[in-house]
């Protein structure tokens, strides 16, 4: 599973969101997904069941159901499963462990306190569907209305990223060993130290977590904020000069709203340093882990804009699964091509491998074993978790109370929700983009070295197979471009669109994706770079073949 290395964590950047099904539907799965990323994200999914009767709180939070309540769970998935995002959701699922394979091969030299991030994450993923049920059974919200859970398991998910983001950062300060995920390390006493205590509260935490989750229903109620709300500044109604709205039930607690920040920041950091990675390992290629992230990235902005808006745009919800398994594949992508420069050939995927002491073994241990090219300076985990803490504390008070003066954000604004969802990680793309690196390789014969970036140009210059490939990522974009409008719509007004019969109906989506359409135009250097990225293997896998039989 993915949680055999770097991937895990930068899959699942994200915050717990709330996926819908059909409102048509009596029964009804609501998925409370979480991203970013991350790298990594990414993204886990909560499942929140709601059945067709009332379900009177209980001091038991999970009771065995009768066959009743056994056929609505039975029927909730099926629902689901024909949900959009539901859909996405699922379809992530391969791309998400091919990422943690790949990103887990030895010679990639990942360090261990990252892996067991990415490892940890699972137990993330895992406990967000006894949560989801817990506060839909027990209480009959959803996951993301219920605040002591929403809080505790997205908890999991930053410490999760703590652990991907600290493993990198000792590596690169020199007090940590290059331990790939069987285990493997030197001498070094201090790694093992940091590596055993980092685990024990990270596994600690879990358990407490499991342990509320026991005890909770029969002593909390639904919206009790997480950790007892410290930090909040009174009731639903704050005598602040500018505030105009009292705090909705459903809107976050000041300990939650920094748990999610502290997650989105923490995936941002982690991009950051899988990029420098590049350096400190002289291998180009995990700059495009970064680019294969960003999607995970938009996938926790997703979550944050829709607990921003009091969860009350499940169309960021569908974007958020969209963004999931995009960025899950895009990350697997990455992945693989790490792995290939590092050594992985279709070899390891045999049963019956040759002897350790295989020449090819050999090679790949002996890069397994390459020491790293350590930055002059780093910054200390004192300073850098420190400023992580303080940014995030300072953005959950804003959030939570100035929003209250702001009249935009207590009805559904789906304009301005897009313009959060999509400027803030092409801002992240734009920083990314002027590093150069990964992006633009491999160089092109006559490709300018001015700085000035990439252009249609750069594509032809591969011939048949930059175009092949320009061709394929404009066709992933009007792939998705169709579902994600008659999503839209259908949010909008209740039904999936007819668009042989209706004209409106055609209208409207047509609408919706020259919308898309023009706020895509905004990642021309992202649309170029993938290209790019993917002209070599169209023309190692596609043209060549058919060459060859041809030939």
């Amino acid at each position: 599973m993915r949680r055999i290395t770097l991937a895990a964590a930068l899959l699942l950047p994200g915050v717990v969101v709330d996926a819908f099904v059909s409102p048509n539907s009596n029964n009804i799965l609501r998925s409370s997904a979480t991203t970013t990323t991350n790298m990594v994200p990414g993204v886990a999914e909560v499942l929140d069941f709601a059945t067709t009767t009332t379900a009177a709180a209980t001091s038991m939070p999970l009771a065995m159901p009768d066959a009743e309540t056994s056929n609505t769970f039975l029927l909730s998935f099926a629902d689901q499963g024909q949900n959009l995002a539901g859909i996405f959701f699922q379809s992530s699922l391969l791309p998400y462990l091919a990422y943690l394979y790949f990103i887990s091969f030895r010679g990639n030299r990942v360090p261990a306190l990252s892996n067991f991030g990415l490892q940890f994450l699972l137990l993330f993923v895992v406990m967000t569907i006894p949560s989801g049920i817990i506060a839909k059974s027990t209480y009959g919200v959803t996951l993301a209305n219920c605040d002591w859970l929403h809080g505790g398991a997205e908890l999991l998910l930053t410490v999760a990223n703590v652990l991907l983001v600290l493993g990198f950062k000792e590596a690169y300060s020199g007090n940590s060993a290059n331990q790939n995920v069987d285990g493997a390390k030197d001498n070094a006493e201090t790694p093992n130290q940091t590596f055993n205590v980092a685990r024990t509260l990270a596994l600690g935490t879990f358990a407490a977590f499991v342990g509320a989750c026991v005890i909770g229903p029969g002593l909390l109620e639904a919206h009790t904020p997480f950790l007892a709300g410290i930090g909040d500044l009174g009731g639903s109604y704050v005598d602040l000069p500018f505030v105009t709205h009292s705090d909705p039930e459903n809107a976050l607690s000041i300990p939650t709203w920094i748990i999610h920040y502290s997650s989105v920041i923490e995936f941002i950091i982690a991009m950051k340093l899988v990029w420098d990675y590049s350096e400190a390992t002289g291998n180009e290629k995990w700059k495009g882990l970064t680019w294969g992230m960003l999607p995970l990235h938009a996938s926790g902005i997703c979550a944050c804009t829709y607990h921003i808006f009091y969860n009350s745009m499940q169309l960021l919800v569908t974007m958020q699964a969209g963004f999931t398994a995009l960025g899950n594949l895009t990350c697997a992508i990455a992945a693989y091509r790490i792995a290939v420069s590092n050594g992985w050939t279709f070899q390891e995927v045999n049963p019956f491998k040759p002897s350790d002491t295989s020449p090819r073994g050999l090679v790949v241990d002996q890069t397994a074993a390459l020491p790293l090219v350590l930055p002059e300076t780093t910054e200390s985990n004192v300073a850098t978790f420190g400023k992580l803490a303080a940014v995030s504390v300072v953005l959950s008070y804003a959030t939570k109370y100035g929003e209250l003066g702001i009249d935009t954000f207590f009805t559904p604004n789906e304009p301005l929700a897009l313009a959060m969802v999509l400027g803030i990680p092409a801002l992240t793309s734009a920083y990314y983009f002027n590093q150069g690196g990964e992006l633009n390789m491999p160089k092109l014969p006559g490709s300018s070295e001015d700085g000035e970036g990439l252009s249609m140009a750069d594509v032809k210059k591969y011939g048949i197979s930059g175009t092949v490939a320009y061709v394929l990522t404009e066709l992933a974009f009007w792939a998705v471009a169709f579902p994600v409008a008659s999503t839209a719509l259908y949010q909008t007004t209740g039904h999936w669109p007819d668009v042989i019969n209706d004209p409106t109906d055609r209208t409207t989506v047509l609408g919706f994706i020259f919308a898309g359409a023009n706020v895509a135009r905004l990642l021309v250097p992202l649309r170029l770079g993938a290209a790019l990225a993917l002209a070599p293997w169209v023309d190692e896998n596609l043209l060549s073949k058919l060459n060859k039989n041809e030939a």
